[in-house]
């Protein structure tokens, strides 16, 4: 479970990311692996350099799709886009009658184009999540619900940032996440 919450201001902070739209939920971790894989180095090929953890930003609540900005934050605003490439989604489009059904994004390929963005200041509650992140569902609500309870009402986007980098031998009870949300008023 999440730790308890806390609201601070925060400074708007400068990222390079990669924004996708629609992208399956339930995949997520292909896109993380090709933004991350490809952006560190694209970033030092282009002068920038991290200076915190990755994240992902979400712009809308996660349903079967996922609409996010994954990235990390920089030194300074990146000039232009970087071309990542493209990751495709697993798994074959959805076909009806010889056609592909609308909105299926199983075997579609999703480009990657870093660009210069930002993490919101402002008024932000924030709270750390320690365990697997097939826990953060459950953390995200607990989070809200704490937020909720306090009297709080949060406002859109909301965002992770993965603290702890994950490793193949790592045990996953040992990594952290820490969650974001932006607060109205």
């Amino acid at each position: 479970m999440p730790s308890r919450p806390d609201v601070t201001e925060a400074a708007e902070q400068v990222t390079a990311t990669v924004r996708v739209e629609g992208f399956p939920a339930a995949h997520l971790p292909v896109l993380f692996d090709g933004v991350f894989s490809r952006l560190f180095p694209a970033l030092g090929q282009a002068g920038v350099q991290p200076v915190g953890a990755a994240f992902a930003l979400y712009s809308r609540v996660p349903g079967e799709t996922v609409d996010l900005e994954v990235g990390i934050p920089v030194d300074r605003v990146l000039d232009g886009e970087l071309d990542l490439g493209e990751v495709e989604v697993p798994g074959s489009a959805e076909v009806l009658d010889g056609a592909e059904v609308p909105g299926s994004a199983e075997g579609a390929s999703f480009a990657l184009v870093a660009r210069a963005s930002a993490l919101p200041g402002g008024r932000i509650a924030t709270a750390a999540h320690l365990g697997g992140y097939d826990r953060l569902g459950e953390a995200w609500q607990t989070f809200m619900g704490a937020l909720e309870s306090q009297g709080h009402r949060v406002a859109m986007p909301f965002w992770e940032v993965y603290t702890t980098e994950p490793t193949p031998d790592m045990d996953p009870a040992t990594l952290r996440t820490d969650l974001f949300t932006a607060l109205e008023g």
